[in-house]
């Protein structure tokens, strides 16, 4: 038998958010890729991954042809699964956090598309 005192508790370590990188390259992508409707802003982010909604993920973002990787907290919104209707593309919807990191991002892509956001043309998102 067992003795009490020398068991292990069950600890529970929550996962380790996931990594995604995602090069946008054109002003059409990014329109078609930025989820404005969401709080904080947001990104359609394609993957074949399986994801859960609520699911935490960590991402290195790069617009254009600016160098730098924004890297961005976040937490999936919406899955869209393969196969979806439309032809929609498989992937996530992540909800930016509202953090240094997402406040910056939903800045530096909303001055990227400026008048664009009104457009009522499709995207992976609507």
């Amino acid at each position: 038998m067992a003795d009490a005192k020398n068991s292990k508790p069950l600890t529970s370590t929550p996962p380790r958010p996931s990594v995604l990188s995602l090069n946008i390259n054109s002003k059409s992508a990014l329109y078609a890729a930025y989820i404005s409707v969401l709080r904080n802003g947001g990104i359609f982010i394609p993957t074949t991954r399986s994801y859960s909604i609520g699911d935490e993920v960590f991402m290195l973002l790069s617009l254009m042809d600016d160098p730098s990787k924004l890297p961005i907290a976040g937490t999936v919104a919406w899955v869209t699964p393969v196969g979806a209707q439309n032809n929609k593309a498989q992937g996530i919807g992540v909800h930016f956090k509202n953090d240094e990191s997402g406040i910056e991002a939903r800045r530096r892509i909303e001055s990227i598309l400026g008048g664009v956001m009104q457009s009522g043309r499709p995207t992976h998102t609507m």
